[in-house]
């Protein structure tokens, strides 16, 4: 009888394996080296084994899973390190950039009671939620020839009414950076709460700043900056979910604070009530396992790669929309929906932007040099039968 049960127990978990398995075929894997247009990667294999180990924690309930707050403690102070925050700031997990930009806004509303919001154009879709979960107006200026905001028209668009302005340091389409010094003056000048989304670029910016690449600061040194989003699961290479809203003053949560009676803690500030200690862990084993000088390296070799590929780029007759600022190429095309869906048809997987009329390639840890000369080599074939060359 127990010989029957166990068969008939491990033929359902056989079929429901095989199940799982054939749906798992058909997604696009980062260990490929095809998926070029996301701006998440494979994570690292330390994050992967603590991701697994932490998975059944929940930091809703901190007093029950105390060492597993610490580990959040820690990732915070990894993070307070990296932005240059002051000492009474602290940070929110959140489950990546959307949750973090509304976090930060939800803050800034509270804080002033105000509702509008400037944002550049090139800020995320995430803004657009926040305009109709928060009843907030949307004041959109334009970019300059450089793909960046446009400071003079900020200063024009700032009203009684704002209660924050929003920069961007590393943009979804091109990875750009705002002028964030300027904008950090004039936040600061008129008490304005200044918003960085940095979602991608928290990982990079300082790391390429060392390596001597000529960046504006972005982070906690300027004193304009209220609070910056900042994603692990991105160039952090950590799990999927995880982001963190970093602010630059801990009692500004009492804007967002709710009594929480059916859990150890008396109250929370967030989004979110329960959350998995899973992606902590990950994102904290691999930051510790790096460190800023293995994140450097990493940063150095993918700005590398950056480089081959727009050089190769320019070879074969493209154009890029703007010249790299970090390791994000926008190629710009005729038709980019057409090029894309071609692509696909060949396995490699890019991002289309028909917006400004181009495809976007993310140059991340798991893109290696051998995949950026299969790609430029069908690329190149499908252009030009495209007569995009």
């Amino acid at each position: 009888m127990l010989h029957a049960n166990y068969s008939k127990m491990k033929n359902k978990y056989a079929t429901v394996f095989k199940e799982l398995e054939k749906h798992r075929e058909k997604d696009f894997t980062f260990k490929s080296g095809r998926i070029l247009g996301s701006m998440c990667t494979q994570p690292h294999y330390i994050a992967e084994k603590y991701y697994k180990m932490f998975l059944p924690t929940n930091l809703g309930d901190p007093e029950l899973f105390q060492g597993t707050k610490e580990i959040e403690k820690k990732y915070i102070l990894f993070l307070k390190k990296l932005l240059n925050a002051p000492k009474k700031s602290t940070g929110i997990i959140c489950s990546g950039g959307t949750e973090s930009n509304i976090t930060a806004i939800w803050i800034a509303k509270n804080l002033s009671n105000k509702k509008e919001i400037i944002i550049p154009q090139s800020a995320h879709f995430s803004f657009e939620k926040i305009k109709t979960l928060m009843d907030i107006k949307l004041k959109t200026v334009s970019l300059t020839k450089k793909y960046v905001l446009n400071v003079s028209e900020v200063k024009k668009k700032i009203s009684s009414k704002t209660l924050a302005i929003v920069g961007i340091a590393g943009s979804t389409e091109l990875g750009t950076v705002d002028p964030i010094p300027e904008l950090s003056d004039l936040c600061y000048d008129q008490n304005i709460f200044l918003h960085i989304d940095a979602a991608f670029g928290g990982y990079v910016i300082p790391f390429l700043k060392e390596l001597g690449y000529n960046l504006p600061d972005f982070d906690f040194k300027l004193k304009g900056v209220s609070s910056i989003s900042i994603d692990a699961h991105k160039m952090g290479l950590a799990p999927i979910p995880i982001g963190t809203l970093m602010i630059r003053d801990k009692n500004w949560l009492r804007a967002i604070s709710v009594e929480s009676h059916c859990v150890s803690s008396k109250t929370q500030s967030g989004i979110l009530g329960t959350r998995s200690g899973g992606p902590v862990a990950g994102a904290y084993a691999v930051a510790k396992y790096l460190g800023f000088n293995g994140y450097r390296k990493i940063v150095k070799r993918c700005m590398k790669n950056t480089e081959y590929f727009t050089k190769k780029i320019k070879q074969i007759g493209l154009k890029t929309i703007v010249e790299p600022t970090m390791n994000v190429v926008s190629i710009k095309l005729k038709k980019p929906s057409l090029i894309s869906k071609k692509l696909a048809e060949q396995g490699w997987k890019v991002n289309t932007m028909d917006k400004i009329s181009s495809i976007r390639i993310v140059l991340m840890p798991h893109v290696k040099r051998k995949n950026i000369d299969s790609f430029l080599s069908v690329l190149e074939k499908i252009c030009r039968e495209s007569g995009e060359i």
